[in-house]
C-alpha cells in the first residue's frame, strides 16, 4: 500500500494496489481519501467546443485531447487540476481505436502526478452523434 498526502491540507490519499499490473497502466485499483475534502462529480466530457457544438468528427486522438481540455476547465473552475482527480470513468464507442490514443490521457495524469481509478467501457454510442470518448470523473481537494 502506497501513502502520498496532497499538498499542505489534512487530506490524505492512499492508494490501494493489492498488485501492481494496473501501476504500469497508470491507474490505481483503489484510493482511499482521509480528511476534510471538498468534492467535484465531474459530468462526462466529450469533444465539445466552448460553444456547445462536437468537435473532430472522425479523429479519436483529437475528441480525446479536447475531453481532457474539458475535464481539465471544470476543474480549473473549482480551483482543482488533474491532481486532484480520484476516479476517471473513460466511455468510448470504440475500445480498440481508443488505446492506441489512451498516452494522451495517461501522459497527462502522469504529468500531473496522479493514477485515479479508473473503469474503461465500451458503449454503443455517446449522447452526442459522432462524439467517440467521454471522461468522467470525481476530485477531491
Amino acid at each position: 500500500m502506497e501513502r502520498t498526502a496532497t499538498d499542505n491540507t489534512a487530506l490524505e490519499r492512499t492508494a490501494i494496489n493489492p498488485a501492481t499490473w494496473s501501476l504500469e497502466m497508470g491507474f490505481n485499483q483503489g484510493e482511499v481519501v482521509t480528511g476534510e475534502a471538498r468534492t467535484l462529480y465531474i459530468s462526462g466530457q466529450t469533444a465539445m467546443s466552448s460553444e456547445g457544438r462536437p468537435e473532430h468528427d472522425g479523429d479519436m486522438a483529437a475528441q480525446l485531447a479536447l475531453a481532457v481540455d474539458n475535464l481539465e476547465a471544470v476543474l480549473g473552475e473549482a480551483d482543482m487540476s488533474l491532481a486532484n482527480l480520484v476516479r476517471l470513468n473513460v466511455y468510448t464507442t470504440d475500445v480498440d481505436a481508443l488505446f492506441p490514443h489512451y498516452g494522451v490521457l495517461a501522459g497527462r495524469l502522469g504529468a500531473a502526478g496522479v493514477a485515479p481509478t479508473t473503469t474503461m467501457l465500451g458503449v454503443t454510442r455517446l449522447a452526442i452523434p459522432g462524439q467517440m470518448v467521454e471522461l468522467e470523473g470525481t476530485a477531491v481537494a
